[in-house]
C-alpha cells in the first residue's frame, strides 16, 4: 500500500508475479470493506505516515502480518528514477515478498495515546512561548524598559505591564495576547493532570525520576517515545533510536570519521533529553563531573549532547534492570514524587511534616544528601583522571 491522505495505491505479489490492484479510499469503511477480501495468511506493507498507525491497527486482526516500513531506510523507493504511486506500491510489495523491508516498531494503544498527549502538550508550550515573545516584541518596539520582575506574566508582572504607556492598538494587542495566554495555560493544566495520572502509575517513570534533571514530564516523554525498553538489546541501540549517536563514515582502509549526531527518531524526546542534561549538569553528582570533563575538551554544546546521550544509556539500564539511580538523592526523589502526586489532584497537606516529600525541606538531611553525591562526583573525577586505556594483548608469534 502506497498510502496518501485520501487514497492508497495497491500492488500485489502472488506466485512471484506483481500486479496493480488500483486504489482504495483511506477511510475506516473503505479499508474494512477491502479487508474482507484478504486471507488470514496475507501480508500487508505500507510506509510510516501520519495515518499508518490507524491503518495498521485496523488490518492487524485480519491478516497474518502488517509491516510498517521506515521511509528513510526504504532506499529503493527514495532513489528510484521513475517514482509514481504505482511504482512505489510495486516496490513495497516486492520488498515485503523478499523479506527485505525494514519495519518500524508498532506501539500499543496506551503508548499511542501517551504520544498524542505529549505532542499536544509540546504544542501548547510552543504556543505560550510564541505569545510571550509577541508581548516582549511589543514592549521593545515601543521603547519600554526591561521589566523589573522575573516573571512578566505573573501577578506582579501583569500589574506592571498594565501601567505602561502604549498606543491604543498595542494595548489592545497585549490584552488579547494575555487572554490567549490564559486559555493555553488552562489547557496545559488539563494535559499536565492527565499525564500526571499516567506517570504516577508507571514504574518506568518512577525509575527515571531518580536521575538528576528528570522530572515527571521528562520521564513520561521518554516512556512515550521509547515504549518497551526491553526491545533494545543494549543501551547503544536506544541511543541510536533517539538520534543521539554520532554519524560515522568509513570507506576502504581510511579511518572512520565521526560527525554530528544522526538526529533520527522523535525530535521532541531528543530536545527533552538535552534540556534534562542541562539541568543535570548543574546538580552535584557524577553527571556534572562528566559534563565538566567533556566541556573542557569539546565545549558547551557538545558537552550537553554527550550528557544527554549518557542519560539515555543510563535510562535503559535503570528500566531494563529494574534499579534506581545509584547516586540519587532520596529527599529530592521523594519531593519529585510528591509533586507528581499533587499534580494528579491529590489533596495538599500543608504543615504536615510526615508527608513523603517533607524530607526535602529538612536542611540538615538535604545537606547530608548533597555532601554524599558531591563525594561521588569527586570519586568519579579521580577515577577518570587515573584511568588509562589498555592496549590489546599482543599474541606471540609461533616459532
Amino acid at each position: 500500500m502506497d498510502v496518501h491522505r485520501e487514497f492508497a495505491q495497491l500492488a500485489v505479489v502472488e506466485d512471484g508475479l506483481v500486479r496493480d490492484e488500483g486504489r482504495i479510499g483511506v477511510t475506516s469503511e473503505a479499508l474494512r470493506q477491502w479487508a474482507t477480501g484478504l486471507r488470514a495468511d496475507d501480508q500487508v506493507a505500507l510506509e510510516a505516515t501520519g495515518n499508518s498507525d490507524a491503518i495498521a491497527t485496523l488490518l492487524t486482526p485480519v491478516v497474518g502480518r502488517v509491516v510498517v516500513s521506515n521511509p528513510s531506510k526504504t532506499r529503493a523507493i527514495a532513489e528510484a528514477k521513475v517514482k509514481t504511486d504505482k511504482v512505489d506500491a510495486r516496490i513495497l510489495a516486492q520488498l515485503l515478498a523478499a523479506d527485505f523491508l525494514p519495519p518500524v516498531w508498532l506501539p500499543d494503544e496506551r503508548i499511542r495515546s501517551l504520544r498524542r498527549q505529549v505532542t499536544r502538550r509540546a504544542h501548547l508550550v510552543r504556543q505560550r512561548t510564541r505569545i510571550k515573545n509577541q508581548v516582549h516584541a511589543i514592549l521593545a518596539r515601543n521603547l519600554v524598559p526591561t521589566p523589573p520582575v522575573s516573571d512578566l506574566f505573573g501577578k506582579t508582572g501583569r500589574h506592571w505591564l498594565s501601567r505602561q504607556a502604549l498606543p491604543a492598538d498595542e494595548s489592545s494587542s497585549v490584552r488579547a495576547l494575555l487572554r490567549q495566554l490564559d486559555f493555553h495555560g488552562e489547557e496545559l493544566a488539563v494535559v499536565d493532570k492527565e499525564l500526571a495520572v499516567e506517570a504516577f502509575a508507571d514504574p518506568a517513570v518512577a525509575r527515571l525520576m531518580t536521575i538528576p534533571g528528570v522530572d515527571a514530564i521528562v520521564a513520561i516523554s521518554i516512556v512515550s517515545a521509547v515504549g518497551d525498553f526491553s526491545r533494545f538489546s543494549d543501551a547503544d541501540k536506544l541511543v541510536a533510536y533517539v538520534g543521539l549517536n554520532p554519524k560515522v563514515r568509513q570507506s576502504g582502509n581510511s579511518a572512520p570519521v565521526h560527525g554530528r549526531i544522526s538526529k533520527a527518531g522523535r525530535a521532541h524526546v531528543r530536545g527533552v533529553l538535552v534540556e534534562a542534561a542541562w539541568s543535570a549538569s548543574r546538580a552535584p553528582g557524577p553527571l556534572r563531573a562528566f559534563f565538566q570533563r567533556v566541556k573542557a575538551r569539546r565545549g558547551f554544546p557538545t558537552a550537553v549532547v554527550a550528557t544527554a546521550r549518557k542519560m539515555t544509556a543510563l535510562a535503559w539500564h535503570l528500566v531494563t534492570k529494574d534499579q534506581d539511580y545509584a547516586f540519587a538523592r532520596p529527599g529530592l526523589v521523594a519531593h519529585k514524587r510528591r509533586k507528581l502526586e499533587l499534580a494528579t489532584g491529590a489533596p495538599s497537606q500543608r504543615g504536615n511534616h510526615g508527608t513523603p516529600g517533607a524530607a526535602y525541606n529538612d536542611k540538615q538531611r538535604r545537606a547530608a544528601e548533597t555532601a554524599a553525591v558531591e563525594q561521588a562526583e569527586r570519586a568519579y573525577e579521580v577515577f577518570v583522571a587515573h584511568w588509562q586505556p589498555h592496549n590489546p594483548a599482543k599474541t606471540r608469534a609461533k616459532t
